[in-house]
């Protein structure tokens, strides 16, 4: 990431965003059973109760994540993915970190992410763990199954 990378809510009409979204769709449903895929579709997360962050570098998109609130003091991370070219880079982190910020900022008490298992997961859980996220109950109406894992972290006053 060169000096100039900066993340700004995303525009779901550009057309870098909107190709990184379709990746992590079809990535998503690739990688887990129809019952245990939650992720949301277009429409989904252009909804009132979520803010989709992009990392730009210059004119080029690197990763995107989301924050939907669940209630007034909780938060859920939806639809992180960095793009192929982007991996191993410091974008996920970059991305967190900020989700992480924007949560605080919202005066959130806790952070909480469902995804997958496996090793098609191991890096996300990965950076997730090593941020302090623990797994824990499933949350927000999300069914368990072998295939999910639920990770939360809270956010002291």
């Amino acid at each position: 990431m060169g000096p100039g990378s900066r993340i700004v809510a995303a525009n779901f009409d550009d057309a870098q965003v909107r190709d990184l979204l379709a990746l992590h769709f079809a990535a998503m449903r690739g990688q887990s059973p129809a019952d245990a895929c939650h992720v949301l579709d277009l429409g989904g997360l252009q909804g009132p109760d979520i803010a989709l962050s992009a990392l730009w570098d210059e004119d080029r998109l690197l990763g995107l994540g989301g924050l939907k609130a669940l209630d007034a003091a909780t938060g859920e991370i939806k639809s992180m993915r960095t793009a192929p070219e982007a991996l191993g880079r410091g974008v996920g982190a970059r991305i967190l970190e900020h989700l992480i910020g924007e949560a605080r900022a919202r005066g959130y008490r806790r952070l909480s992410l469902e995804t997958g298992s496996g090793p098609d997961f191991a890096a996300a859980l990965a950076l997730y763990r090593r941020r302090g996220f623990v797994d824990g109950p499933s949350f927000g109406g999300y069914a368990p199954t072998p295939f999910t894992t639920f990770l939360h972290l809270d956010l002291p006053a």
